[in-house]
C-alpha cells in the first residue's frame, strides 16, 4: 500500500516561505524608504517602492494559494486512501464469509437447523454488499446531477417510517429501540424535495444512529414544522458521540473517523457526504451536535416545507 503523505511538510514549507517573503518585503521597504528620504529623486524611489510592494503582495498571495491547494490535495489523497481501505474491507469480509459458508455446505452434510443459520448469515452478507453498491451509486449520481429547481413535494412521515423500519430489520433492533415522533398538529408534514433523495438522507442518518449505538441502541427521530416555512427533523442516538473538533469533518467525502484497521463498524465514508450534498441541493441545512444529556450524537436537518 502506498504510504500516506503527511500534511506537516507542506504546511511547514508554506509557513517558512510566507515568513521569508514577509521579512524580505519589510526589509526591502525600509531600505527603500531610507533611500527615498536621502535622495533628491524621491518620486522615482516611491514609484519603484509601489510597484515592488504590489509584486510582493501578488507573490505572497500566490504562495498562500499554492499552500492551500497543496494541503487540500494531500487531504483528498488521504481520504481517498481511507476510502479504498474501507471499501476493500467491506468487499473482502462478506465475500470471505460467503465463501466459507458455501464451502461448508458443499463439502459436508449440515443439519437443517445449521443450514438455516448459514442461509441467514449469507443473506446478511449479500445485503451488506448491496448496501455498499447502493452507496457508491448514490454518490456517483449525486456528484453528476445538477440541483433541480422544480421542487417535488413529498410527504415526510412515510419516508421516516421506512427509514426506521429498514434500520430495525437490517440490524435486528427491537421496534421500541427506535422511536419516531412526528408533530403533525398543523397538518401532514410535506417538504419540497424528491422522495428518492429524502430516502437516501434519512436512511443514512437512521442507519448510522443505530450502527454506532450497538449493541443497545436508543434512537429518537422527531419531526416538526418550524417557522418560517421549514420542516425540522432530528435524529439522536446514544452512541459515544463525535468530538467537537471532528464534527466539521464528518460530512466530507471518504471521511471516517478513526483507523480502518481498528474500526469495527462497516461503512465507506460516503453516507454523511450524501446527506450533506442532497440537503444542500434541497436548499436545506444539516448540523451535528452532541446529544443532551450525553452521551450521543444529534443530527438536525431543516428542509423547505412544501
Amino acid at each position: 500500500m502506498e504510504p500516506r503523505r503527511s500534511l506537516g511538510w507542506p504546511i511547514l514549507l508554506g509557513v517558512v516561505l510566507i515568513g521569508s517573503i514577509i521579512a524580505l518585503g519589510v526589509g526591502w521597504v525600509l531600505v527603500s524608504i531610507a533611500a527615498a528620504l536621502g535622495s533628491k529623486n524621491a518620486a522615482f524611489y516611491w514609484a519603484v517602492l509601489g510597484v515592488g510592494v504590489a509584486l510582493l503582495v501578488l507573490v505572497l498571495i500566490g504562495v498562500i494559494v499554492y499552500l492551500a491547494l497543496t494541503v487540500k490535495a494531500i487531504a483528498l489523497s488521504q481520504r481517498q486512501s481511507n476510502f479504498i481501505d474501507s471499501v476493500t474491507h467491506e468487499l473482502k469480509s462478506p465475500l470471505a464469509s460467503l465463501k466459507l459458508y458455501l464451502q461448508t455446505l458443499t463439502r459436508r452434510s449440515v443439519p437443517p437447523e445449521q443450514q438455516a443459520d448459514f442461509h441467514r448469515f449469507m443473506l446478511q452478507d449479500v445485503e451488506r454488499l448491496d448496501t455498499l453498491i447502493d452507496h457508491l451509486l448514490d454518490a456517483a449520481k449525486t456528484l453528476q446531477r445538477r440541483p433541480s429547481g422544480a421542487g417535488e413535494v413529498t410527504a415526510l412521515l412515510p419516508v421516516l417510517e421506512r427509514a426506521c423500519t429498514t434500520a430495525m430489520q437490517r440490524h435486528g433492533v427491537p421496534a421500541g429501540n427506535i422511536r419516531l415522533a412526528v408533530d403533525s398538529a398543523g397538518g401532514p408534514l410535506v417538504v419540497r424535495a424528491r422522495e428518492a433523495d429524502l430516502e437516501i438522507v434519512f436512511r443514512n442518518l437512521v442507519d448510522n444512529a443505530v450502527k454506532y449505538s450497538l449493541p443497545t441502541p436508543e434512537v429518537e427521530v422527531t419531526a416538526a414544522a418550524v417557522p418560517p416555512g421549514r420542516v425540522r427533523v432530528r435524529v439522536a442516538d446514544n452512541g459515544p458521540g463525535i468530538p467537537v473538533s471532528q464534527r466539521s469533518q464528518v460530512f466530507r467525502r471518504f471521511v471516517r473517523l478513526g483507523s480502518e484497521l481498528e474500526r469495527s463498524t462497516p461503512g465507506t465514508g460516503l453516507g454523511l457526504f450524501l446527506v450533506k450534498s442532497l440537503v444542500k441541493q434541497m436548499r436545506g441545512r444539516v448540523e451535528v451536535r452532541g446529544r443532551l444529556p450525553p452521551p450521543g450524537t444529534l443530527f438536525e436537518v431543516e428542509l423547505p416545507a412544501g
